[in-house]
């Protein structure tokens, strides 16, 4: 039944999305206390502009599998926000002073959600003990007001709260995301713990590489797939922050794909903002799903994560797929939709 419920609330925020795609504007074809790894300078001012709701890109454009530099770039978040935790209440923060403790990760202005917790608890409104652990190449809570084993749930404007296994830190906070923090069992975070260990040990055995040991499109399936990074969101992520959406773009580079559209959405209907690209075609070659998604025709869906927590288990959930940040995962799948 929660799987039910979940893909139902998917199912609308698609469907908003459909709706949008017909005014769709076309373009040119154990703990290790340390500190988190700091950020590079930045290069010059970080854009805030909107630009259009909704421009598609075909690729490549004249062989090159980039998105042209003047695509359109996410909203910085500027609303008051609100994070809900079990026992203890609702608490509002202003988004603008918030600190990225993964600098490393985003750009000034922009931050995660445990981010919006941590800068809460600094500010006295509760007590919070945490830890940046290496192993896991992530933050991790330890207690809250005396007590221990936290998880959270998430979701963006128009989403719901998807039950996930992705790391807190890397999980990008933007003006309408809901937060709640909730007491979980001891097993289920070791689990996810656990699988946060395999990933960093499966990039440290690639020599710090992402190499990811299957990737699924449809019916097709690609092994041990080296990724590299294509800064698409250049934006709001630090260059090198490999995404989702990178695994289909080194593909590409693999030439083990002919043609992709991305389009960016900067909202739709209840869903605002989203400033995302979506993919809506991946031609394979195969005969199977090479056409652009469309409302009539059906539409790319995607996760990823680790074999333990498939689809609305945890690894199914609603980031778009060029900021989902990932480490090492065991696999990622693509699917179509009708």
């Amino acid at each position: 039944m929660r799987g039910q419920v979940a893909a139902s609330g998917y199912l609308r925020l698609l469907a908003a999305l459909a709706v949008a795609l017909t005014v769709t504007v076309s373009c040119a074809p154990a703990s290790s206390e340390q500190a988190a790894p700091g950020a590079p300078a930045p290069p010059g001012s970080v854009q805030d502009s909107l630009g259009p709701s909704t421009a598609s890109y075909y690729l490549p454009q004249e062989g090159n599998w980039a998105v042209p530099s003047d695509a359109p770039t996410a909203r910085i978040a500027s609303f008051e926000g609100t994070v809900d935790i079990e026992g203890l209440g609702s608490f509002t923060f202003d988004p603008s002073e918030v600190p990225a403790l993964r600098p490393d990760i985003f750009w000034h202005g922009h931050f995660s959600l445990f981010d919006v917790v941590a800068h809460l608890a600094d500010e006295g409104w509760f007590t919070m003990s945490y830890h940046y652990d290496s192993r896991l190449d992530t933050y991790v809570i330890e207690e809250i007001d005396g007590e221990m084993n936290w998880w959270y749930r998430a979701h963006y404007a128009g989403g719901w709260y998807d039950i996930n296994a992705f790391r807190m830190d890397m999980y990008p906070y933007k003006d309408g995301t809901q937060l709640r923090l909730l007491r979980q069992n001891e097993d289920y975070l070791g689990r996810i713990y656990n699988s946060f260990a395999g990933e960093v040990a499966r990039k440290s055995l690639n020599l710090g590489r992402v190499v990811i040991p299957e990737v699924r499109i449809g019916t097709v399936v690609f092994n041990d797939v080296p990724v590299s990074c294509h800064d698409v969101r250049a934006d709001l992520l630090q260059p090198g922050t490999i995404t989702a959406l990178d695994v289909l773009l080194s593909l590409a580079d693999q030439k083990k794909l002919n043609q992709m559209k991305l389009t960016w959405y900067g909202g739709a209907s209840d869903a605002a903002p989203v400033d995302s690209f979506f993919v809506e075609q991946i031609d394979d070659g195969d005969g199977l799903f090479d056409d652009e998604a469309s409302p009539e025709s059906g539409r790319w869906l995607y996760e990823t994560g680790a074999r333990e927590f498939p689809g609305f288990q945890g690894n199914h959930i609603s980031i778009p797929s060029d900021v989902r940040i990932l480490v090492s995962p065991e696999y990622v799948s693509w699917y179509w939709l009708d």
